[in-house]
C-alpha cells in the first residue's frame, strides 16, 4: 500500500453513546455572572506565559458566561434543554460530544422579543458588558503604555456561533448533566465557542443583511497564515501573514504574536439559533527582525502551494523547520470579504486550517464584527459612559436582529 501522509489521511467516526439530557437546567439564574471560568486567573504572575492550551490570557483577564432569555422568575423556559451536539471536528478529537443549550420552541419570527422579558435582550447584553469592558480596557491601556519595542494592535470583536460545554474526562456526560445544581457546578464546566456557521447563514448576511445595515464593500483577500513555534519563546505562537506573489510563490508581509485575551464574554441567547461572544484582545506586531528571526523568511519561501492538501501548503521533507528554533505547527488558507462603515467592520471568511501537531484539519465559515466605533470611544482620555452605553445598545440591537438568526451553525 502506498504511503499516505498524515494530513491526507481520513479517520472514521466511531459509535459513541449519547447521554440523555434529563434533570437539567431550571436552577440557572438570569444573566448569570459566573466570574472567571478558571480560578487560576488570580494566581497568574506573567500574562505572557500563562496559557490554556493554545489560548493566552492576560493577567487579570475576565472570562465570563451568562444567558439572556430567561423567564421572569430567573429560570430557563421549559423548552430549553442541554443536548449533546455532533460536531465533526470535535468528534474526531474527543470521546464525547459537546453539550449546547437548545430551545425547541423558537419563535417563527426569530427577531420577536418575548413579552415576559423585563427588558430588551440587547439592553441586558449592554448592561452585562459595560463595566467589564471598561475595566478590561484600563488593563489594555496600561499594557500599551508599557510596550516600547513592539507595535500593539487592539481589537474588539463580536462573533456569532454556538457555545459548547465540555465535561470532565473522569465523569460521564450523563452523570455530569444530572448533577448540575446551579452556578457552582456550571463554573466547573469548560466551554468553547464554535464559530463555523452554515452556508445559508452566510448567504443571508451577504445578500440580505449587508444592504440593510449600511456597510460598504471594502476588499476581498486570499492569504495564508503560517503558525510557527519558537524555541526561544516557548510561551508564544508566531503567526506569519503571507500572500501569493505573481510567480505563485508565498511571500511574507507581516509577523504577529498570538493574541492576548483581556476579556471574553460568552452569551447564550436562548431565543436565537446562535449565541454571541464579545472579545477584547491585543496582539504584538514584530516590526523588526533580528538576524536569527530572518530564518522565518527562508522557512516561508520554502513552502509549496498545494490545493490538494489541507491548509493549502506543504513543505519538502526536512524543510518544515529552520535550524533548532522555528518549526511549522499549523497553516490557515483564508478567503475573506471585508465590509465597513464609520463604526464597524464586517469580515466573512472561509478558512481551511491544518494542525501539524495533531494531523487534523477543519474547513469553516466565520462571520466577525469588529466594533471600531466602541473601541474608538474606549481610547478617549475621558470616556463618556452614557454615550458608550448607548452605542453598545445600538450595536447589539443590530446584532440581535440580523446576526443571530438563520439556519444556525454548521456541524
Amino acid at each position: 500500500m502506498a504511503y499516505i501522509p498524515p494530513h491526507k489521511r481520513h479517520m472514521k467516526d466511531t459509535e459513541r453513546p449519547a447521554p440523555t439530557p434529563d434533570l437539567l437546567v431550571p436552577q440557572f439564574k438570569r444573566n448569570l455572572n459566573l466570574g472567571p471560568s478558571r480560578s487560576n486567573f488570580e494566581r497568574r504572575k506573567d500574562k505572557h506565559t500563562m496559557q490554556d492550551g493554545k489560548i493566552i490570557y492576560a493577567d487579570q483577564a475576565i472570562s465570563r458566561w451568562c444567558a439572556v432569555g430567561l423567564t421572569d422568575d430567573n429560570q430557563f423556559p421549559s423548552s430549553v434543554c442541554l443536548e449533546p451536539i455532533s460536531v465533526e471536528f470535535i468528534d474526531r478529537k474527543t470521546a464525547e460530544k459537546p453539550l449546547a443549550l437548545v430551545n425547541s420552541q423558537l419563535a417563527k419570527d426569530n427577531n420577536e422579543v418575548r413579552g415576559d422579558l423585563l427588558k430588551s435582550p440587547w439592553v441586558s447584553i449592554a448592561e452585562i458588558l459595560l463595566q467589564d469592558l471598561l475595566s478590561s480596557f484600563q488593563n489594555v491601556r496600561k499594557d500599551m503604555d508599557c510596550e516600547e519595542l513592539e507595535e500593539v494592535k487592539t481589537s474588539l470583536v463580536a462573533k456569532s456561533g454556538k457555545i459548547l460545554f465540555h465535561g470532565s474526562p473522569s465523569v460521564s456526560q450523563e452523570t455530569l448533566i444530572k448533577s448540575l445544581v446551579g452556578e457552582t457546578s456550571m463554573r466547573k464546566l469548560k466551554r468553547s465557542f464554535y464559530t463555523n456557521v452554515a452556508a445559508s447563514y452566510v448567504e443571508n448576511i451577504l445578500g440580505g443583511v449587508v444592504p440593510k445595515i449600511g456597510i460598504d464593500f471594502k476588499e476581498e483577500k486570499e492569504l495564508y497564515h503560517v503558525k510557527l513555534s519558537d524555541m526561544s519563546r516557548p510561551d508564544a505562537t508566531i503567526s506569519c501573514r503571507c500572500r501569493v506573489s505573481k510567480d505563485r510563490k508565498l511571500e511574507l508581509y507581516k509577523i504577529e504574536l498570538k493574541p492576548l485575551r483581556h476579556l471574553v464574554i460568552d452569551i447564550s441567547c436562548l431565543d436565537k439559533n446562535l449565541d454571541l461572544r464579545l472579545m477584547l484582545s491585543t496582539k504584538r506586531i514584530l516590526t523588526a527582525l533580528t538576524d536569527n528571526e530572518k530564518d522565518i523568511i527562508d522557512l516561508i519561501s520554502s513552502s509549496v502551494l498545494d490545493p490538494d492538501v489541507k491548509g493549502g501548503l506543504r513543505w519538502p521533507l526536512g524543510k518544515e523547520s529552520s535550524g533548532d528554533r522555528y518549526s511549522v505547527i499549523g497553516v490557515w488558507h483564508i478567503k475573506a470579504k471585508a465590509y465597513k462603515n464609520s463604526s464597524m467592520r464586517l469580515k466573512v471568511r472561509d478558512a481551511d486550517r491544518f494542525d501539524f501537531r495533531t494531523s487534523t484539519g477543519e474547513v469553516s465559515r466565520e462571520v466577525t464584527l469588529k466594533m471600531t466605533g466602541i473601541l474608538s470611544q474606549l481610547k478617549e482620555q475621558e470616556v463618556e459612559i452614557s454615550s458608550l452605553s448607548d452605542m453598545l445598545k445600538d450595536n447589539f440591537k443590530m446584532i440581535w436582529e440580523h446576526f443571530l438568526c438563520g439556519d444556525g451553525f454548521s456541524t
